[in-house]
């Protein structure tokens, strides 16, 4: 956050990297209503918004967790119940956000 020109650029890049194979192992190993699959989902969402400047892969991956979560809400732990529909509703919060504010730039 706080680093200029080529080194925010390559500690951008390593934090990408690293959040691709965080993704990827989530993927693999937990299940799309998991609160630490949806909370990677936001934080990486939100990496791509407003490090990489790139609202569009942003939106998409907002919102392939959100509606991949919604399909299987019924399957949701009791105990991550809370949890997860906490940070579903984060997601939907973004995504309007990030909407709104697409629709007012053009």
């Amino acid at each position: 956050e706080f680093s200029q020109g080529g080194d925010k650029d390559k500690a951008a890049e390593s934090a990408k990297k690293c959040y691709d194979d965080a993704m990827a192992v989530a993927s693999a190993d937990l299940p799309v209503t998991h609160p630490i699959r949806l909370g990677l989902a936001l934080n990486f969402s939100v990496f791509h918004y407003e490090v990489l400047n790139n609202p569009e892969e942003a939106c998409k991956m907002a919102r392939q967790a959100f509606e991949d979560a919604i399909a299987e809400l019924d399957n949701v732990s009791e105990e991550s119940y809370k949890d997860s529909t906490l940070i579903m509703q984060l997601l939907r919060d973004n995504l309007t956000l990030w909407t709104s504010e697409g629709e007012g730039e053009q």
